[in-house]
């Protein structure tokens, strides 16, 4: 059984990440997203508010659970079985952060291995702090995230 891990920060999670998802899902049999918690920085919605969002969203998904997690990422891949972590890009920014991340958690365990799907071209301006932004401006972002994030922006 092939298993992944998507980790993020998903604060909130978009249509973009969505997109990811359910081409991640045609690779692997079992996809549990990931979501970051780090008291060190500051979020928008709590990691159970961020948890309860990507539940509603995701729901349709059988292959895929949700889950938090305060530690290294490739610790948890390990302890359940993963054997990839997925990561998405979005343009040559993205890359140079990603090529980072890849080579430090290889470091930690070789035997996990980053697997990057590319942002499809109308999905690729798409962000969470974009979101964010956008939603504080008063723009509708209603075709950008689920309607699990709708409903917590609108509280």
């Amino acid at each position: 059984m092939k298993k992944a891990i998507y980790p993020g920060s998903f604060d909130p999670i978009t249509n973009g990440h969505l997109d990811i998802l359910s081409r991640a899902v045609k690779v692997f049999d079992e996809v549990i997203i990931l979501v970051a918690v780090n008291p060190n920085k500051h979020f928008n919605f709590s990691p159970k508010e961020r948890v309860e969002m990507i539940k509603e969203a995701v729901k349709d998904y059988p292959n895929v659970k949700v889950d938090y997690y305060d530690g290294l990422t490739v610790e948890y891949a390990k302890k359940h079985g993963a054997t990839h972590l997925i990561r998405g890009l979005r343009a040559v920014s993205d890359f140079e952060y990603e090529f980072q991340l890849a080579s430090a958690n290889e470091y930690v365990d070789s035997t996990i291995d980053m697997v990057f799907f590319m942002a499809r071209g109308d999905k690729s301006f798409i962000s969470s702090s974009a979101i964010m932004e956008l939603t504080n401006s008063g723009v509708d972002v209603s075709g950008l995230v689920p309607s699990s994030v709708i409903k917590r922006i609108k509280k």
